[in-house]
C-alpha cells in the first residue's frame, strides 16, 4: 500500500509559468491569463518592495494548484485560485486561500476582495466557508465569455476605514 502524496506549496516562480499556463487553459480556456501576465504579476512578487505573492502547489513532480494575491496599501485583492480537476475536493483549495489569506495578513491588509465568475459556485462556497460575503457585480468582468463576477469581500480588521470601502467597491454594483 503506497501513503498517499500531499501537495507541497513553495513559492511560484518563472520556470513554474509553462506547468501554470497548462493547467489555467485547461481549467479556465475561455479567459485564461497570458504567460505576459503571470511574468508580470511574478515581477512583483520578490524584494522588499514586493506587493504579490504567487504560489504552486506540486505534488510528485507535477503542478496540481497555484494562487495568487496583489496587496496596495490595506487592500488585498484575490488574483487567480487554481486546483487541478483530479484534486478537486481534496481541500486543496482551502490549503491554497489560507497561505494567500496569510500573505494579506502579512502585507497588513485589512481587507481582500476577489472576483468569482456567477457560475463557479464551488468557488464561491469555498470563499464564504472563510468569511468572504457577497457585495456586488461587475456585469461582463470575464471576457470574452462575457460573464459576470460575483464581487467578494473579507474584513480582516476590526475597524475598517471608510476610505477602504469606497476604494474597493469602485466600479461594483452593490447588491443590496
Amino acid at each position: 500500500m503506497t501513503t498517499p502524496v500531499t501537495p507541497v506549496l513553495r513559492e511560484m516562480r518563472w520556470w513554474d509559468i509553462d506547468s501554470v499556463l497548462e493547467l489555467e487553459k485547461d481549467l479556465f480556456p475561455e479567459d485564461a491569463w497570458s504567460r505576459g501576465m503571470f511574468w508580470s504579476e511574478l515581477a512583483h512578487s520578490r524584494g522588499a518592495e514586493a506587493t504579490r505573492r504567487y504560489v504552486v502547489a506540486e505534488e510528485g513532480g507535477r503542478l496540481v494548484g497555484y494562487a495568487g494575491l496583489a496587496s496596495a496599501g490595506e487592500l488585498a485583492d484575490v488574483q487567480t485560485i487554481a486546483v487541478a480537476r483530479d484534486h478537486w475536493g481534496t481541500g486543496l483549495g482551502s490549503v491554497l486561500l489560507t497561505e494567500l489569506l496569510r500573505a494579506a495578513t502579512a502585507f497588513e491588509c485589512a481587507e481582500v476582495m476577489l472576483e468569482c465568475r456567477i457560475d463557479n459556485v464551488r468557488a464561491q462556497k469555498l470563499y464564504e466557508r472563510f468569511g468572504f460575503e457577497a457585495i456586488g457585480f461587475r456585469r461582463g468582468y470575464y471576457q470574452p465569455g462575457n460573464v459576470d463576477a460575483l464581487v467578494m469581500r473579507l474584513t480582516t480588521a476590526s475597524d475598517s476605514g471608510s476610505a477602504a470601502v469606497s476604494t474597493s467597491e469602485r466600479g461594483t454594483e452593490i447588491n443590496g
